[in-house]
């Protein structure tokens, strides 16, 4: 059996390729998009070793399938004619948003800004929710140079409102109380 080389040396010299063939600088925009994408699902993954509950592991390893497929529509040159393995669909987006209302069920209503914190799974599921919000940010910078399809955008904006809601959750279930945003007011 042929051993498979994880190294290929040919991004030595700052380049990569796209899937289609073209090479870029490993700075473009569109390789800090799907570079993003990648990794959230790696924090993702740290999120899932801080979940008990069976229901939020699940939605978060769908997420983690939609996030390879999203990275591998972001990969892919806008002229290749390779087709994606999956697209986001709106009934994906619909689905995410009818998770964030389970994932809120229960919980106290608003009552002021959420710093991040709490529990330790709290605190990650925020960190993902940044490096959500980092990502989105990249995608429609990507947007700027080249079509990047709408469920794509949002399915990025609803995750990152699904982790906000789940901190909040993980916080819920552990008996930890969110910390508030407490505005100071300047010295005098």
């Amino acid at each position: 059996m042929k051993k498979s080389n994880v190294y290929t040396r040919t991004g030595d010299q700052g380049l990569t390729s796209l899937v289609g063939g073209t090479r870029v600088p490993k700075n473009c925009t569109r390789l800090e998009a799907y570079g993003t994408i990648d990794e959230l699902n790696s924090q993702l993954g740290l999120l899932l070793t801080y979940l008990t509950d069976e229901t939020d592991r699940q939605r978060l390893i769908r997420c983690q399938c939609d996030l390879f497929s999203i990275g591998s529509m972001l990969a892919t040159e806008p002229d290749s004619k390779r087709t994606p393995i999956k697209v986001i669909t709106p009934e994906d987006v619909e689905e995410l948003e009818h998770a964030i209302d389970q994932a809120a069920d229960g919980l106290p209503g608003w009552r002021g800004f959420t710093l991040p914190g709490g529990s330790q799974g709290a605190a990650v599921a925020h960190v993902c929710r940044t490096v959500c919000r980092r990502a989105e940010r990249r995608i429609y910078a990507l947007c700027q140079e080249a079509p990047v399809d709408a469920q794509v955008t949002a399915y990025v904006n609803r995750l990152s409102d699904y982790l906000y809601v789940l901190a909040c959750r993980i916080n819920h279930l552990e008996g930890r109380e969110e910390i508030l945003w407490a505005k100071r007011t300047p010295a005098k």
